[in-house]
């Protein structure tokens, strides 16, 4: 009966989280009238918007915009990362857990909080309307999240490791990059996983930050779709839109969902 029970739990928790996907999915095969009526079921399979978005806006060059803002914001994420995890987690200094609260204290507030002084910071730096903008920004959300799991992994890491490496002559450098880093798969796989996953649906700077559409990122293309008239409502493109958005995030989780658990765990026992 307990397993009879956890089944159903599990199956009502994945529909409860599929559902939405689903019923985009099912809502961008409709046109005209059709969208409006309630199908729980594909009726009829009409690629029309999914035409019409690369056709009526450059939907292209939006996806290559959050492309290229995502990977640098991960790249960048975990190269900072990593350091200040070797520094946070092996090395001894005073004030040590006071910085990593600190950091962590920085994810605490809300995105609309920092919004107006982090825009005279991109305003200064000549960056507003610019992709390095977005990047700059995105990093206040995704770093520290990068450093507390990383230094709670590379916490957890064999002393003798560290120690064998230092009597062989390894300089702090060689400690992290050929030592620690290809011992850090899982973590390194679930915060890039995470972050990614953050600067991809990020909205609110992307909205602020840029001003042509040549510069937008997915989420505020998406937002800002409208019909081929002002009669004209635009829910199927924005369904179709949606579908081909969050399909790419679909399938890294479920690629790298082995290496999520045990990245997102480390740390959590010791001994």
């Amino acid at each position: 009966m307990r397993r009879l029970a956890f089944g159903l739990v599990c199956v009502a928790l994945a529909v409860f989280l599929l559902f939405p996907f689903y019923y985009a999915v099912v809502t961008s095969l409709k046109s005209g009238s059709a969208i409006f009526r309630v199908d729980y079921w594909p009726t009829q399979a009409d690629l029309t918007s999914y035409v019409r978005i690369w056709r009526e806006q450059p939907f292209a060059r939006n996806i290559l915009n959050s492309v290229v803002v995502a990977a640098a914001v991960v790249a960048l994420s975990l190269a900072l990362g990593v350091t200040a995890a070797f520094a946070l987690a092996r090395v001894r200094f005073a004030g040590r857990r006071t910085l990593l609260y600190t950091i962590l204290a920085v994810s605490m507030f809300p995105q609309v909080a920092v919004l107006s002084g982090l825009f005279e910071v991109i305003r200064v730096l000549g960056l507003y309307n610019n992709l390095a903008g977005l990047v700059l920004s995105y990093m206040i959300f995704t770093l520290p999240f990068t450093v507390w799991v990383l230094t709670a992994f590379m916490r957890d890491l064999p002393v003798e490791i560290e120690e064998a490496a230092i009597m062989d002559g390894a300089s702090p450098w060689v400690l992290v990059t050929r030592i620690f880093l290809p011992l850090m798969g899982p973590a390194m796989a679930a915060t890039g996983l995470l972050a990614f996953i953050a600067a991809w649906n990020e909205f609110l700077f992307a909205l602020t930050f840029t001003l042509s559409n040549d510069q937008r990122t997915v989420p505020v293309a998406i937002a800002l779709i409208t019909g081929a008239s002002e009669y004209e409502l635009p829910w199927g493109n924005i369904m179709a839109a949606s579908v081909i958005v969050t399909a790419p995030l679909i399938i890294l989780v479920l690629v790298f969902q082995r290496r999520l658990v045990a990245g997102l765990t480390a740390g959590a026992v010791k001994g």
